[in-house]
């Protein structure tokens, strides 16, 4: 698998997990998304997967389809959550689904054509 096969499989990962994403919130509040464990937990593994994504197209890719995200703080976030995951400060990972996903999701749908 090339290069660019491996970036446009992971840009289709990326939008598949944001679409989860939507669904896991749709209907929600903030305070509830604090109160409903298994839901957080559900957002924070598709964060993960699209934090993995993001790694794998690369940082020159990244700029490419959504200029400023530093891969360095997409992986830095990645590494919170899976090795500070009882330090995760909800409303971030809230902010992050209903804010930044959703604008990644659209930049990686677009890259893709």
């Amino acid at each position: 698998m090339s290069s660019e096969e491996r970036a446009r499989e992971a840009l289709g990962h990326v939008i598949e997990n944001a679409d989860q994403i939507a669904r896991y919130i749709e209907g929600i509040d903030l305070d509830a998304f604090r109160e409903e464990g298994m839901r957080r937990d559900a957002i924070e593994r598709c964060l993960e997967r699209i934090i993995e994504a993001c790694v794998r197209i690369s940082q020159e890719r990244l700029d490419q389809i959504i200029p400023g995200m530093l891969l360095h703080q997409v992986r830095g976030f990645g590494n919170r959550m899976r090795h500070e995951y009882d330090r995760i400060n909800p409303d971030i990972v809230w902010r992050t689904a209903t804010q930044t996903v959703p604008a990644l999701r659209d930049a990686c749908a677009k890259a893709l054509g």
